[in-house]
């Protein structure tokens, strides 16, 4: 990671002082205390829709029955067709492949079309004659378009932000000798480095796919952050020692669908008065809550003392294979993060800024476990964010929960189900035979099982069949048949069709490569709508959120610009799919010499490069390197010996080496046919000849 400012001491925010003493009286935090515990019940009451149908879709990705399904005395299969899982499986794959399909976190940071506070670009001359002749000729350039008043005001500009730099012109450059400098850019890309150093320092990535899992597992994904964290970097001395250095790195992380409590009286995080976090920590992770700042070290112990408090929900049990109940040694701890009022705070003694003064809610962060107050700050960032971003799979606009692709194939599981089960069950009966024994018919006493070589006693004169055995009619290809039927509804309900995840077989279009490329573009139609849901909801908030942290906690002047983040989602899965095609096809276009000088080469190399993930200063030259290589191509080639040439045919085919060009015999390389007719004596000449004969 690079080196910076960062540390826990910079990030300077209000909040409430640690209680002292052996028993720390905290009397003022049951108002606070009773406030947060409010609005968890309200948000958990809210949420028990949500988690049935979570449990529904989770029960289908593993592909357990739940208890809603009952069967009868006479079925005896209990198969699952885990289609589900197969289709969720899919889209996660799907959605990981766009969002890292170019190596790296999907955040990218541009400067704005028109920068502010900022030079876009601007040109110093670098050869002297050049420099002489204009200031000759008392003459500077003109951009196209440009009029003298615009150039007059834009030369005063230039000369007034960039101070001592002589010789500037702004846009593109006039000469061939002239250097571009672009500090906007180069601003912009200062910032996403770090942004993307700071992201890998945190694993996001780890992080975001398991978002992305419960994103088309459960229809919703959820990312928090940023966090300033101390980290821990392993490091021994020269003599052995353990000697870690201690970083303090903003983090990002992963919240489960199942531990976020949302308002539930708002459609989005836009919305949201607040929102809670439940978390499930051990004794070891509630201590080191001590070392982050601004805890309350006596309050977290003061806790622990009261001993474990975690309690299972209904959801948690339905979802373990083991049904033992057992005791659990774990602590419940809420995150608050929100608006509370003004006077509930104050009562806390908490310092209000005097910016705040007038308002009637102000937004802070609470942690609270066993009724004590461990954490207690105002909101640091600026503007006041709630930390949490929520991206629909599947978006529902009447909650802020999403669709996932396990709920889309509900139905059309259960019947893929019910037809399997029924055409395993008619098999096992149509497989073996009823049989019917006339007892009257035999010999009394005998052993009535049946088996090949089985000899049966009948009674001396007794007329008619003693055993009939009856074969019940096998129906399982039309159960079958029913069960492909809602496999295609499922591909429908879902917008993955099997052959986007490896089913054989295909037939019609499919069956040329082309064909099977048209269907696949069409396939993945509804995957650009989840992506461009991770960018809206995720990635951008997520990109700003860490752009302001680093603009106010971790201020460098060289980063300082107008710059606007971009979620590179949809953009990754454009360069994938689309933007290496129209670049083959226009590089195709440029191969006329007519049109040849009007292109770029050197840019549409490095793009098609980028386009198939490779590295574009590895396998790319620029045009003075690719200039030199031909002259050294051009040299090896000059000093290679020339080869003999072959002989020509008679239409100035080239001969095949060995062989004569005006070879007649047909053995290749003469005439077309089966060369001349062997004469007598000749060798090849089958026929009888007259000496033979007489």
């Amino acid at each position: 990671m690079e080196e910076d400012n960062l540390s826990t001491d910079s990030i300077k925010m209000l909040a409430v002082k640690d209680t002292s003493g052996e028993t720390p009286n905290d009397e003022p935090a049951g108002g606070i205390v009773a406030y947060v515990e409010e609005r968890f019940n309200k948000a958990e009451t809210s949420r028990q829709t949500e988690e049935t149908r979570w449990i529904t879709a989770y029960k289908n990705y593993r592909g357990i029955y739940g208890e809603d399904v009952k069967f009868t005395s006479t079925e005896k299969s209990r198969v699952f067709v885990k289609v589900t899982k197969t289709k969720v499986l899919a889209a996660y794959g799907q959605m990981s492949e766009v969002l890292f399909g170019n190596g790296k976190f999907p955040i990218v940071i541009d400067p704005t079309t028109l920068p502010e506070g900022v030079v876009e670009s601007f040109h110093i001359e670098t050869n002297d004659e050049v420099k002489k002749a204009e200031k000759a000729a008392g003459i500077e350039p003109l951009l196209p378009g440009e009029t003298m008043q615009t150039y007059m005001e834009r030369l005063g500009s230039m000369k007034n932000e960039l101070g001592p730099v002589q010789d500037v012109r702004s846009g593109p450059g006039m000469t061939p000798t002239q250097i571009t400098f672009e500090p906007a850019m180069i601003a912009a890309k200062k910032m996403e480095k770090k942004i993307h150093d700071q992201l890998e320092e945190s694993s996001a990535n780890k992080h975001l796919r398991a978002a992305a899992l419960e994103c088309a597992l459960f229809g919703t994904g959820i990312m928090k952050g940023p966090f300033a964290v101390d980290k821990e970097y392993p490091k021994w001395d020269d003599e052995g020692t353990y000697n870690p250095t201690i970083k303090t790195v903003p983090m990002v992380s992963n919240v489960s669908v199942w531990n976020f409590y949302p308002d539930p009286d708002a459609h989005s995080m836009e919305e949201a008065e607040y929102v809670i976090e439940r978390h499930k920590m051990s004794h070891s992770e509630l201590r080191k809550l001590a070392k982050r700042p601004y805890f309350r070290k006596n309050e977290i112990e003061t806790a622990l003392k009261f001993g474990p408090s975690y309690t299972k929900e209904w959801w948690e049990q339905a979802m373990e294979d083991d049904i033992q109940q057992v005791a659990t040694e774990r602590f419940e701890v809420l995150e608050f993060w929100g608006n509370v009022e003004r006077k509930t705070l104050e009562d806390h003694k908490v310092d209000i800024p005097k910016e705040l003064k007038g308002k009637d809610n102000i937004a802070v962060n609470i942690w609270l476990c066993n009724g004590r107050v461990l954490r207690l700050v105002l909101n640091p960032f600026t503007p006041s964010i709630i930390p949490f971003y929520v991206v629909p799979y599947e978006i529902n606009p009447y909650s802020m929960w999403g669709i996932g692709v396990a709920e889309n194939m509900d139905d059309t599981q259960t019947l893929m189900n019910g037809f399997m089960r029924m055409a395993v069950d008619n098999a096992a009966l149509s497989g073996n035979l009823l049989i019917e024994v006339d007892e009257t018919n035999l010999v009394p006493g005998q052993d009535l099982t049946v088996y090949p070589g089985k000899v049966f006693r009948r009674q001396g004169g007794a007329p008619g069949q003693a055993i009939f055995g009856t074969k019940f009619p096998n129906v399982s290809n039309e159960n079958m048949q029913m069960f492909d039927k809602a496999r295609v509804l499922a591909d429908e309900s879902t917008g993955f069709p099997s052959f986007a995840h490896g089913q054989t077989g295909i037939s019609g279009v499919g069956r040329t490569a082309s064909g099977i490329s048209m269907l696949m573009s069409a396939a993945n139609g509804s995957i650009r709508t989840v992506v461009k849901n991770i960018d809206d909801y995720l990635l951008a908030p997520l990109g700003k959120a860490l752009f302001s942290f680093n603009m106010q906690f971790d201020f460098d002047p060289e980063i300082k610009g107008d710059l606007e983040v971009k979620a590179a989602g949809t953009e990754s899965l454009m360069a994938n799919e689309v933007r290496s095609q129209r670049l083959m096809q226009f590089l195709g276009v440029v191969q006329n010499p007519i049109l040849a000088p009007f292109a770029r080469l050197d840019y549409i190399v490095r793009e098609i490069a980028k386009s198939m993930e490779l590295d574009p200063d590895k396998v790319a030259n620029s045009m003075q390197r690719a200039a030199i290589q031909a002259e050294i191509l051009k040299t090896f080639q000059a000093s290679q010996p020339q080869q003999p040439q072959a002989p020509q045919g008679p239409q100035g085919q080239q001969a095949p080496a060995g062989v004569q060009a005006q070879d007649t015999t047909g053995s290749g390389g003469g005439n077309i046919g089966t060369g001349s007719v062997p004469l007598p004596n000749e060798q090849g000449f089958s026929a009888n000849n007259g000496g033979a004969a007489q």
